[in-house]
């Protein structure tokens, strides 16, 4: 049976934003602004067969979200979110999440607040597949020894960082 999922695109200073959510808007579950190639094959992995809709509520509102953002009048999203993964995978997204505004932890000081200090690879590979992007806030997770990578390139992680005045 095919799911019917909205999308919503937007364009910002950054560029395209590709968004996706569910009919029943459960909350956000895709965002993508650096590929919509890959933005279509992510919400196929995570939908299987869908049929596109536009618009949706919630995907308005993380629209009006995301670009206060980017113009450094938001700090904290309010959006509903639709996290999936595995229960490890889905707490390492929910900490991603909890880390503040303006502050950086490294995948170290992650892995040790979920009860797993041999987890820092682990909560680097959540990072780097985080469906999310920027409400998930991938960009303040740094390497023990510097910024570590950023899916959009590391001019993008340093402008984000630089964004909300955080030291790194």
């Amino acid at each position: 049976m095919q799911q019917i999922i909205y999308i919503h695109e937007f364009k910002t200073k950054l560029g395209w934003f590709h968004l996706a959510s569910y009919i029943n808007e459960k909350g956000l579950a895709v965002i993508d602004f650096f590929d919509s190639n890959a933005f279509e094959k992510e919400v196929k992995r995570r939908f299987g067969d869908f049929v596109k809709k536009s618009g949706g509520a919630i995907n308005k509102k993380a629209e009006k979200e995301m670009k206060s953002y980017l113009d450094g009048k938001l700090t904290k999203f309010t959006i509903k979110l639709d996290i999936h993964g595995t229960p490890f995978q889905q707490r390492a997204m929910r900490k991603i999440g909890s880390i503040p505004y303006g502050k950086t932890a490294t995948y170290g000081e992650i892995a040790r607040s979920l009860g797993n200090p041999g987890a820092a690879r682990a909560v680097g590979s959540v990072n780097a597949r985080n469906p999310l992007p920027i409400i998930i806030p991938c960009h303040r997770v740094l390497a023990v020894n510097g910024l570590g990578g950023y899916a959009g390139g590391l001019h993008l992680k340093r402008y984000l960082l630089d964004l909300e005045k955080a030291a790194y």
